[in-house]
């Protein structure tokens, strides 16, 4: 898949979010090192923290469909601002693949590229336990 329709396959699931409660919806999509794509949207709870953000559930996603190795993720937001994956999520990233390519998008397509270890510098990782 080209980074262009990795793109708007993280922005379709815009639409899909369920955020009743920040209004901050986010998309997106990952790619696996086979070149298997999986979305995701964030879902909130009023329940806060039982929420998940759009990125946990694209990995959660491939993880369960039994992929557990991702080439690059592009994250999706509405706003201005380039849609940054948060502190958890950038986590959860880490435990999969650290060198990953983070792709953030702004609401207009626009793009700013990250690798995990720009976002997570210091990381700790399954490695860490040994």
């Amino acid at each position: 898949m080209t980074r262009e329709e990795l793109k708007a396959a993280a922005m379709s699931m815009l639409d899909r979010a369920y955020c009743p409660y920040s209004h901050f919806p986010v998309g997106a999509a990952l790619e696996c090192e086979d070149g298997t794509v999986f979305t995701g949207c964030n879902v909130e709870n009023a329940a806060y923290p039982a929420g998940i953000c759009a990125e946990r559930n694209a990995i959660s996603h491939a993880v369960a469909e039994g992929h557990t190795h991702f080439r690059c993720i592009v994250i999706a937001g509405r706003g201005e601002d380039f849609c940054a994956p948060c502190g958890i999520c950038r986590q959860v990233m880490r435990e999969f693949a650290p060198d990953l390519e983070v792709v953030c998008l702004n609401g207009a397509g626009e793009e700013t590229v990250f690798t995990l270890p720009d976002l997570l510098p210091y990381s700790f990782g399954p490695e860490s336990l040994d």
